[in-house]
């Protein structure tokens, strides 16, 4: 009978690896009913569990098989994947380093250890870690790809470079190697470049791999001035990449009626004088590729204030409310029952939360742009943080998102309506929190920020409540870890090359300009 039960693995474990992770778990369940102490079963139904957002269920799991088999680094391996699924990252790096202490010649855990550290903003630990991978197998190549990434993140990018081009003299048609090259932003594919990428699509590709070299191929066109071109490719790319994720626009604006629904100003008014009054955040939000990244670099460029990178833990707190009510109220409309001291403790959990990625000073920046619904219950638990919106031309903003390939999330930049359908509900979320918190929010914009850098500057130091520092004039000079797209561009001064980018591709945005057209400024330009 043990064979019967092996085949069932080996499918389980192919489902897995294709994606089809409902089977996968269906599969282990049928082994564990059999044999309820198996371990392998057990550890990769953790993995499986949590993959498919089942995190609690999957920390069951993987302990289980830790608990059957202590001597077993896979599954302290695993068991680490699962709880960086559940954010316990001290007891994720710490199955990790147990994995790699019990295996140190297994270049697999030190480089899930190492995509751990980088996940907990441990730089310096990520690249050691990718290196100890390395030295063990030179050519591995999500050891490459994570020595890139953390590379392109401390501003390294020629070695970064050379990394990514280290796996794709092995594997040509890797597509998320050329779409690193292409986010390295400075980057210029040659024409042997094109020719590759071009070889790699004419064969037999995942869409996965098919959308990353079409948008790259839409960026060489770009920086050859073939905006027609570029457009093609980005399109192309986008319809790939729209059908493997999932988004549901109508969902979206519910949620948005039912936040503002809650969050009105009697709400805030009955319970003003709530929340964790530390000062410290400085939320940065707004549509991605609006400017954030420059406004977190020139705040991180100041003495007292941490920069940090795009955190998801305010996010993670607003589905905890009311998580475990049994007539099934959840958020947003659960926080109408929470008392001044839950509240505070959220506010409290947010600070604990966030303050692995901090260094020592006053003030630190949170840099998730999609915090912009939750600025009310944000409001709400640390009623001293600052909130920066990050504006930009509505169709330079729109199209920056078309053209970025993200690498999770921003499911609802590959369509160019859903796109548009999204700004009009960013919109109408800022103009609500102006209205119900007025003077809470600092609307930054681009255009203003680089044609009149100094008075900008200023204007956000005073708003955030910091002396002026010349620093922050000359942010391109500070040398910090960048987790964002734009890493390397907030590494060279202002420049103004980007402004009204739309028009290179006007005559193919009519999708986009209908859904948004009375949000133009005037002349619809």
């Amino acid at each position: 009978m043990a064979g019967a039960w092996d085949r069932i693995m080996t499918q389980a474990t192919r489902s897995h690896e294709s994606g089809d992770t409902e089977q996968a778990i269906r599969l282990y369940g049928e082994v564990l009913r059999a044999l309820p102490d198996h371990v392998d079963a057990l550890r990769l139904l953790g993995v499986a569990l949590a993959s498919a957002g089942r995190v609690r269920d999957g920390v069951v799991a993987a302990e289980r098989a830790v608990a059957l088999a202590a001597d077993y680094p896979l599954a302290w391996s695993n068991l680490g994947t699962v709880l960086s699924e559940a954010d316990r990252v001290e007891d994720a790096l710490a199955a990790f380093r147990r994995a790699c202490a019990m295996e140190p010649g297994s270049a697999l855990h030190w480089f899930n250890l190492g995509n751990a550290l980088a996940a907990a903003s441990d730089s310096p630990g990520a690249l050691d870690a990718y290196r100890q991978a390395l030295d063990i197998h030179p050519d591995h190549p999500g050891g490459l790809i994570g020595l890139g990434h953390m590379l392109k993140t401390v501003g390294r990018t020629d070695e970064a470079r050379t990394a990514y081009y280290r796996v794709l003299d092995r594997s040509p048609g890797h597509g998320q190697v050329w779409w690193s090259l292409a986010n390295l932003k400075t980057h210029r594919f040659s024409s042997e470049d094109v020719t590759a990428m071009e070889g790699a699509l004419a064969g037999h590709l995942p869409d996965g791999a098919r959308a990353a070299i079409l948008f790259s191929l839409g960026k060489a066109a770009d920086d050859a001035g073939d905006h027609d071109a570029a457009f093609a490719r980005y399109d192309e790319g986008n319809r790939l990449q729209r059908g493997l994720v999932r988004y549901d626009p109508v969902q979206t604006e519910m949620l948005n009626d039912r936040i503002v629904e809650t969050f009105d100003g009697p709400f805030f008014a009955a319970r003003k004088g709530w929340g964790h009054d530390d000062p410290a955040p400085i939320f940065i939000l707004g549509l991605p590729r609006s400017g954030s990244t420059l406004i977190e670099q020139i705040l991180a460029s100041h003495p007292d204030v941490d920069g940090t990178a795009e955190l998801p833990d305010l996010g993670r707190l607003a589905m905890s409310v009311g998580r475990f009510r049994s007539d099934g109220t959840a958020y947003p409309e659960a926080v109408r029952d929470i008392e001044a001291a839950d509240a505070r403790a959220l506010g409290r959990s947010y600070i604990a939360r966030t303050r692995r990625h901090r260094g020592g000073r006053r003030l630190f920046t949170d840099k998730m742009p999609n915090n912009f619904p939750t600025i009310g219950l944000a409001h709400l638990i640390l009623p001293n943080a600052k909130f920066i919106d990050a504006r930009r031309h509505p169709l330079d903003a729109c199209v920056g998102c078309y053209r970025q390939l993200f690498a999770r999330g921003q499911a609802f930049t590959y369509d160019l309506v859903e796109l548009g359908e999204y700004y009009r509900q960013y919109d109408r979320m800022m103009r609500h929190w102006d209205a119900v918190l007025p003077g809470r929010v600092l609307r930054m914009d681009y255009e203003r920020l680089v044609t009149d850098q100094e008075a900008q500057t200023r204007r956000l130091l005073a708003f955030c409540g910091l002396d002026w520092d010349d620093a922050c004039l000359d942010f391109h000079r500070t040398r910090r870890a960048v987790n964002t797209a734009s890493s390397e561009q907030v590494r060279q001064p202002l420049y103004r090359d980007a402004l009204g980018s739309w028009r290179r591709y006007a005559r193919h945005l009519e999708p986009l300009r209908a859904q948004i057209a009375d949000l133009l400024p005037e002349g619809g330009q």
